[in-house]
C-alpha cells in the first residue's frame, strides 16, 4: 500500500500553516478584510502547492470523468474496458466518477484514487440527485407549484442528506432551465417558464444542496444546467437547437443562472444545444465572456455526457482533437465521458494551441471544489456505512417528502364543492394508474428501488375508513422496451372497462387517476400530443356517461391540453408525479385535511398547436382585440389565444378576494416604490393564498412583456380574516437588460397587477421619475 496521501496532506498542511503563521503569529484581518476573503487566500495557496507537485498528464487527468463501469466491490469483467479505466484511476488520470453509489463501492474506488496514486488525490463522485436520492419528492416542476421557498430548499437538503449517506458528494442539478414548450420532456426537471419565480428555485435549490458549509458530511455540491438555454430547443424536441434573440437570453435565460452562482453553486454544466451557431460545449461567450469574466463565477464547469465529442455531430468540430481544443478553450474544466481530455489535451498543449495556464485554471478550479467538500481532510468523509442505514429511507425523509407533496398539489377545478370527499360517500376509484407504486416516483430517479411508492389506493386505504371501490379499468402501459424504456401505451384492449364502469354507476363520487407514466417525461422523452395517452380520454368519457360527479386526478411530469376534461369534469386535482409518499399525500388533500395551495408555474394549453404558450409574451402591432370584426389580428381560427388554465392558478376549497391596490411612488427619495393591498379569505375554512404581483413597464426601448411576475407572498388566513400586503419594487424589479446585456432603468408608466395568478385584474398604475 503506498501513503502518498498521507504525504500530500502533510505537505500541504505545512504548508498552510508556513504561509499563514504559527499559532503566536496568525495572518493579521487588515481593516477592510473580511476573513472570508483570508480563507479564500490560503485555500488558492494549497491549490497552488498541489498543482505546483503534478505533472501534465495528472493534471489532465483531473480534467477526465468517467462513469460506474462495474461493481468496485466484486471482480473485474476482462472482456471490457473496465480493467484500463481501473488502472486509468489508479495511473491519476481520473478526477471524477459518476454512477458509482453507495458506500462500500464508493471507498472502494475511492481508495484506488487516494491510496495507489502517486499524489493521492481524492475523487469527487457525481450522481443525478434530481428530486431525491433513494427516497423520491415530488418531480422539480411539482415542487416549484408550492411557490414555497422554504419547503424547496428543506427539500434539496433531505436529497443532499440521503445522497452523502450513500457516499455521493455532487449532484447535477439543478436544471434552472426557463422553458415554455410542453413538448420538451425536461420541463418536468425545471421551474417552469417564469424567470423571476425560477431565480428564486434556483437559489433554494443551491442552497438546499450545498448549506452554508460545504465541507458539512451531509451537504453535497450543485451544479446549475444547463448552460445555456437548452429549454428553448425547437419543437421541444430533445438535443435540438436553439435560436432565441439577445433579449430572451438576457432577461429570460440567463436570470436564474446567474442567481445560482450569486447562491454559491460550484459547478455548471454546458447544455446540449447549440446558440448562435456555436455548440455550448465550445460556446467561450457562455463560458468565458459571462460566466468566469462578467459574473466571476469561481466553481468548474463540467460538460453534459459526451457533449464535447458531439460537436462532430453538431458539423462544428472536425475530429475529437478539435473538439477538445474548442472545449478546453472556451471553458469547460472536465469532460464528462467524451475522453478528448484525457486523449488529446497533453498533445494540444504541446502544439501551442492549448496554454499551460488554460489547463491549470480548470484543474485549480476543480481541486478547489475538493478541499471545500474536505476530501483532502478526509476522503472518505462520505463512506460511513453507519450513516447510510440510519439516514436513507429514514423517517425525516419521508416526512420532509410528504410535507412536499401536499405543498405541490394544485386544486384546478372544483364546481358545486365536489371536494372535499364526505366520509359517508361511495366512491369508486379508477384508473390503472391508481394501483401504481412505481410511475408516480417520477423520471429521474436513478437511486429509487421500484414499485416503492404509494399509491393511491394504499393512500387511501390507509387513511380513510371510507366506503371505496376500487377498479383498475383498462391497461394503461401494455409493455416497456428493455433497454430503451419506451412504453407501449394501450390504445385498442378495452378489458376492465365494464367492471369499472358498474362500480361508477353504484358511486357517489368517482375519483379517476389519469394522466402520464413517469417515464413519459424526462430526457429524451418529447412528445407532440398532450392529450391523455393510450385510451384514457375514451375512459374518461365512458365514465362521466355513467356517472358526472367525477374528480379527475392528474399525475404526469408536463402541462397537458385537456379541454374536454376542463368543460365537463366538475373537479381536477394536479396531482403531477408526486414521489415515494404520493397516496398519502392525495388521500389527504381529497378529504380536505390538508388545504390546496399550489399554483402553476407552467401554463397549460388549450391545445398544443399553441405551444409555445406562455403569459410573459410580448404585444404584436396586431394584438387579439385590434380591428374587432375582422379577421385580421393575431389569433387562431381553431382555438382561443388563452391558455386552458394560466401560470400561477390555483384554486383553494375556500375563496380569496383581493380589494385597496395602492402605490407610494415616491422612488426618488429611497429607491422603492411600495405596492399594497388587501386580501381577505371570503370563504368557511382556513388557507392559505399565493398572492402575486406583476407589472408592465409600458414603454420602452425595447419592447417589454404585457406582464412580469416580480413578487408573491404566500399567505395563511382564518375564515373571514383579512391581511394588508405590501411588495416592494426596486430598480431590480423595475429595470431590465438591453439586447448587449447592459442594465437599464428607464422613466415611464408602469401597470401593476395584484391577485391570485397571472391573469390578476386588480390594477393601478404609477410614474417612474429618478
Amino acid at each position: 500500500m503506498k501513503y502518498s496521501f498521507k504525504i500530500i496532506i502533510g505537505l500541504l498542511v505545512f504548508i498552510s500553516i508556513y504561509s499563514c503563521g504559527a499559532k503566536t503569529n496568525q495572518t493579521a484581518i487588515k481593516p477592510n478584510e473580511n476573513k472570508s476573503t483570508v480563507i479564500q487566500s490560503d485555500l488558492d495557496r494549497k491549490v497552488d502547492s498541489l498543482l505546483g507537485l503534478m505533472t501534465l498528464r495528472e493534471k489532465i487527468g483531473q480534467m477526465n470523468q468517467y462513469t460506474g463501469f462495474r461493481d468496485f466491490t466484486g471482480p473485474v469483467n476482462k472482456a471490457s474496458d473496465e480493467e484500463s479505466k481501473t488502472q486509468d484511476i489508479r495511473d491519476g488520470l481520473v478526477g471524477s466518477m459518476l454512477n458509482v453509489r453507495g458506500v462500500k463501492n464508493v471507498r472502494a474506488v475511492q481508495r484506488i484514487a487516494v491510496e495507489e496514486t502517486r499524489l493521492g488525490i481524492p475523487l469527487i463522485f457525481g450522481f443525478d440527485v434530481i428530486h431525491g436520492y433513494q427516497t423520491m419528492a415530488p418531480i422539480p416542476l411539482a415542487e416549484s407549484a408550492s411557490w414555497d421557498m422554504e419547503a424547496i430548499e428543506n427539500s434539496s437538503r433531505l436529497a443532499a442528506k440521503e445522497a452523502a449517506a450513500a457516499g455521493l458528494n455532487w449532484t447535477f442539478a439543478p436544471m434552472v432551465d426557463i422553458s415554455r414548450d410542453a413538448r420538451w420532456g425536461r420541463v418536468m426537471e425545471g421551474a417552469g417558464e417564469d424567470p423571476y419565480l425560477g431565480s428564486l428555485i434556483a437559489k433554494a435549490r443551491v442552497k438546499g444542496f450545498q448549506g452554508d458549509d460545504l465541507s458539512n458530511r451531509f451537504t453535497i455540491a450543485a451544479c446549475a444546467k444547463h448552460f445555456a438555454a437548452y429549454g428553448f430547443s425547437e419543437s421541444g424536441r430533445e438535443y435540438n437547437t436553439v435560436d432565441i434573440g439577445t433579449s430572451t437570453l438576457y432577461n429570460v435565460v440567463l436570470p436564474p443562472f446567474k442567481a445560482a452562482v450569486d447562491a454559491g453553486a460550484r459547478t455548471f454544466m454546458s447544455s446540449f444545444n447549440d446558440l448562435n451557431g456555436i455548440p455550448a460545449s465550445a460556446n467561450y461567450f457562455l463560458f468565458r465572456d459571462i460566466l468566469k469574466d462578467k459574473w466571476n463565477f469561481e466553481g468548474f464547469v463540467v460538460s453534459d455526457w459526451a457533449s464535447i465529442k458531439e460537436m462532430i455531430n453538431h458539423n462544428y468540430a472536425p475530429d475529437d482533437i478539435a473538439a477538445a481544443r474548442l472545449s478546453v478553450n472556451a471553458g469547460i474544466d472536465m469532460d464528462m465521458e467524451s475522453y478528448v481530455y484525457l486523449d488529446y489535451l497533453e498533445q494540444l498543449v504541446e502544439d501551442g494551441t492549448v496554454s499551460m495556464a488554460t489547463i491549470d485554471d480548470a484543474v485549480k478550479r476543480i481541486l478547489k471544489v475538493k478541499f471545500e467538500l474536505g476530501l483532502f481532510e478526509d476522503p472518505y468523509r462520505y463512506c460511513s456505512e453507519e450513516d447510510e442505514a440510519k439516514v436513507i429511507d429514514s423517517n425525516e425523509i419521508k416526512e420532509g417528502a410528504l410535507d412536499m407533496a401536499l405543498k405541490s398539489i394544485v386544486l384546478l377545478k372544483n364546481e358545486g364543492d365536489l371536494l372535499p370527499l364526505k366520509r359517508d360517500q361511495k366512491i369508486a376509484v379508477l384508473g390503472d394508474l391508481a394501483f401504481d407504486k412505481n410511475s408516480v416516483l417520477g423520471n429521474w430517479r436513478l437511486g429509487a428501488i421500484d414499485n416503492t411508492a404509494v399509491s393511491l389506493q394504499e393512500g387511501l386505504s390507509t387513511y380513510s375508513k371510507g366506503n371505496f371501490n376500487f377498479e383498475r379499468g383498462p391497461a394503461f402501459v401494455t409493455s416497456k422496451a428493455e433497454f430503451s424504456q419506451e412504453l407501449i401505451y394501450n390504445k385498442t384492449d378495452t378489458t376492465g372497462t365494464k367492471a369499472a364502469l358498474d362500480a361508477a354507476k353504484n358511486a357517489d363520487v368517482v375519483i379517476m387517476l389519469l394522466g402520464e407514466h413517469g417515464l413519459q417525461s424526462g430526457e429524451a422523452r418529447s412528445r407532440t400530443d398532450l392529450g391523455l395517452p393510450g385510451v384514457q380520454q375514451q375512459f374518461l368519457e365512458q365514465v362521466y356517461a355513467v356517472n358526472q360527479n367525477i374528480v379527475l386526478v392528474l399525475t404526469n411530469g408536463r402541462p397537458l391540453a385537456l379541454p374536454w376534461a376542463k368543460k365537463n369534469i366538475p373537479a381536477i386535482v394536479e396531482a403531477w408525479q408526486l414521489g415515494s409518499q404520493s397516496g398519502h399525500a392525495i388521500a389527504q388533500v381529497l378529504h380536505g385535511d390538508f388545504n390546496p395551495s399550489g399554483k402553476l408555474p407552467m401554463s397549460f394549453p388549450f391545445d398544443v398547436g399553441q405551444v409555445p404558450i406562455y403569459y410573459n409574451h410580448k404585444n404584436t402591432g396586431r394584438p387579439k382585440d385590434y380591428n374587432e370584426g375582422t379577421v385580421f389580428n393575431s389569433h387562431y381560427q381553431d382555438a382561443p389565444n388563452e391558455p386552458l388554465w394560466p401560470f400561477g392558478f390555483g384554486l383553494s376549497y375556500t375563496t380569496f378576494e383581493y380589494d385597496q391596490i395602492e402605490i407610494n411612488d415616491n422612488f426618488s427619495v429611497d429607491g422603492t416604490i411600495t405596492v399594497t393591498a388587501q386580501i381577505k379569505n371570503v370563504g368557511d375554512r382556513k388557507g392559505t393564498e399565493v398572492a402575486q404581483l406583476y407589472i408592465q413597464d409600458e414603454f420602452a426601448t425595447t419592447i417589454r412583456p404585457v406582464r412580469e411576475l416580480k413578487g408573491f407572498k404566500k399567505i395563511e388566513l382564518e375564515a373571514g380574516e383579512s391581511q394588508n400586503i405590501s411588495f416592494i419594487l426596486t430598480s431590480n424589479e423595475l429595470g431590465f437588460f438591453d439586447n448587449q446585456g447592459n442594465w437599464l432603468l428607464e422613466d415611464g408608466n408602469f401597470n401593476v397587477w395584484v391577485g391570485g395568478s397571472s391573469q390578476a385584474n386588480l390594477k393601478q398604475s404609477f410614474m417612474l421619475k429618478q
